[in-house]
């Protein structure tokens, strides 16, 4: 109480020269400042913050082609979600699976430089005191390091920190463990804090996501862990029902109403997505994406996205297909752009969606399904996911009819520019729930409402896509992969990245480690991550 009792004095008298300014820029190096560092002196602790929040989403005000390499021009796209008209490395890139290592360093080293290595120094700081401050830094470093570890596989996690430049690599069932022990850590932090200093509130000038309410900063963490708990659920159903049973039941439980989604706003960074799309022309609405809001005739679709200006399409809504030649970017850059939330205008008032209220539901719903308790069935819980969704985008006035469509299902792909590309839907799943529908269709419905309610976070959507299968995603017609000594089926489409060409570079034999822990024991983008089964394991 007298740690607090000094924080709150001190943060009245430095509110108005607050020492952070320094850290509101993302390419400033934390660890400049670590000689300075006064131990439990919150202001400095609380420097680190800024930097880690917004990297897990990469963003700065000097750029956006950090999240560009990070998410755009892989997750993204292998999500199903978007596609870049561009036509980037003359038209062989990652949209069709030429593997670029130049752009695939960068997940690995925005995670390594602007999460792990800032979380370092606050473990370094918080060692007996500001325990608070060291929950929501696990939280941050869980939020960021699964995806991380859903990109690549194998990463270095618990030996991180630990002195030298060689730095070997856990396992992703360990490490995965390790994020469920980090997150009890930080739960019963923040948690012993709430209720010793009711209404105190020293992390809220650092806190670009809760304005320091811990109470909301639990239940993320609660949420987190429910998300990672059903990743996995296929390799692991027992750990993976003590994880969501313990997430849904703690006494602050997991995200409920639209307010409590994670998410991140600055009035001084653009959203990165908005300037890829709207100012440089560098990304559009993805076919999958088409076929499948077109086809249920979703209300959320202009909310997404703008009509084509393209010619022949215009007025309509025309997404491309990725793991095509895109020969030159003005051959389909008048296809339908982002849509009215993110133009540019909005770059600095549009928030950064890093976890939807949605998505718990929907997670509370595949729960369900499994036989676990998720304080609901699994068809209210599927139905309150799409409520929620709607609600946050606007459309809540077209829930009703939506939900209780029975006939609606994704729509043929035509491309206006060549007929090749034509193809037919992958999946006939309709909207309305049917209690009479084999648990593996049930899952198909959840999941395909789940992945239209996270865009546009790509990462989340294409870990989900590649433990579940669904939804269906179109094929791809031109694979490069070949080419740059991978190996991706067209039809079960990519399932990691390489592992970071700096890492061969500078700590070779624990990447040549790391390799073998994957299936088949090579770095190769084909091979399945440790939850990645190929099939959905339904009790």
């Amino acid at each position: 109480m007298k740690i607090y009792t000094l924080a709150a004095i001190l943060l009245c008298l430095f509110a108005l020269n607050s020492c952070t300014s320094g850290f509101e820029e993302m390419n400033t190096n934390p660890l400049a400042m670590t000689n300075a560092l006064l131990k439990n002196d919150f202001q400095h602790v609380g420097a680190f913050f800024p930097q880690m929040q917004k990297s897990i989403y990469y963003n700065n005000s000097n750029g956006n082609w950090e999240y560009q390499l990070q998410q755009n021009l892989n997750a993204d796209v292998y999500s199903g979600y978007l596609t870049p008209p561009s036509a980037f490395n003359n038209g062989k890139n990652n949209t069709n699976y030429y593997l670029m290592d130049g752009w695939n360093v960068w997940p690995f080293k925005i995670a390594m430089e602007n999460i792990m290595a800032p979380w370092k120094e606050v473990q370094k700081l918080t060692k007996s005191d500001l325990k608070d401050f060291y929950g929501v830094a696990l939280i941050l470093k869980v939020a960021g390091m699964h995806r991380l570890t859903d990109i690549y596989g194998p990463i270095p996690y618990s030996k991180y920190g630990q002195g030298g430049t060689k730095v070997l690599y856990d396992k992703q069932e360990d490490i995965y463990n390790q994020f469920f022990q980090e997150l009890d850590t930080a739960v019963v932090s923040l948690t012993d804090f709430v209720k010793i200093n009711p209404g105190v509130k020293p992390f809220i000038q650092f806190d670009r996501m809760y304005n320091g309410d811990y109470v909301q900063w639990i239940k993320w963490a609660n949420t987190l862990r429910l998300r990672l708990a059903m990743r996995i659920s296929n390799v692991d159903n027992a750990t993976a029902k003590v994880q969501a049973e313990k997430a849904v039941n703690n006494e602050y439980g997991v995200f409920m109403v639209n307010d409590d989604r994670a998410k991140i706003t600055d009035s001084k960074v653009g959203h990165p997505l908005i300037v890829i799309a709207d100012a440089w022309g560098d990304i559009r609405m993805g076919a999958n994406m088409e076929s499948i809001l077109v086809g249920y005739g979703d209300p959320r679709l202009p909310k997404y996205f703008s009509p084509a200006t393209d010619t022949r399409v215009t007025g309509q809504y025309k997404g491309i297909r990725y793991g095509i030649d895109i020969i030159s970017s003005s051959q389909r850059v008048g296809y339908s752009n982002l849509g009215p939330d993110f133009k540019l205008a909005n770059r600095y008032s549009q928030e950064w969606l890093l976890m939807t209220t949605a998505e718990a539901y929907f997670l509370r719903a595949e729960g369900a399904l499994r036989g676990w308790n998720m304080k609901g069935t699994v068809k209210d819980l599927y139905e309150q996911g799409v409520q929620k969704s709607f609600e946050q985008w606007g459309v809540s006035n077209s829930y009703d009819a939506y939900i209780a469509n029975q006939t609606n299902t994704p729509a043929n792909y035509t491309d206006p520019q060549e007929s090749a590309y034509n193809i037919n839907a992958v999946s006939s799943i309709t909207i309305n729930w049917d209690e009479t529908a084999s648990k593996e269709i049930k899952l198909e419905r959840i999941i395909t409402q789940k992945w239209i309610s996270m865009f546009p976070e790509g990462e989340e959507a294409w870990a989900e896509f590649r433990r579940t299968g669904f939804p269906r995603l179109f094929p791809m017609v031109a694979n490069y992969s070949s080419l740059v000594g991978q190996h991706i089926d067209s039809q079960i489409l990519i399932r990691r990245l390489p592992f970071s060409s700096d890492e061969y570079r500078d700590n070779a034999d624990a990447v040549s480690t790391a390799a073998s822990y994957l299936k088949g024991g090579k770095d190769d983008a084909g091979a399945r991550l440790w939850w990645d089964m190929g099939e959905n394991k339904l009790p």
